[in-house]
């Protein structure tokens, strides 16, 4: 079963999906200040957006590697 207290890789499969909504969501509030205190709207807004969705599916992406190349390690031993 994945799910047991010895086998780690539940909690990186769960801090996934906080990972990419936590990024998402830090680049909207810092788009939409700088977008308040600039006078810039949407600019901002758009352009951290777009970056705290890249941010997010990077960090996820390199979890998988990560959790892959390890698994390969394993598997070796």
């Amino acid at each position: 079963m994945w799910f047991n207290k010895s086998n780690p890789k539940w909690m990186i499969y769960s801090s996934m999906g906080l990972e990419v909504g936590l990024s998402v969501v830090v680049g909207f509030l810092i788009g939409t200040w700088l977008d308040k205190w600039l006078e810039t709207e949407p600019w901002f807004l758009i352009i951290f957006g777009v970056a705290g969705v890249i941010a997010g599916y990077r960090g996820m992406y390199r979890m998988v590697k990560r959790m892959q190349s390890d698994s390969v390690k394993g598997q070796e031993k």
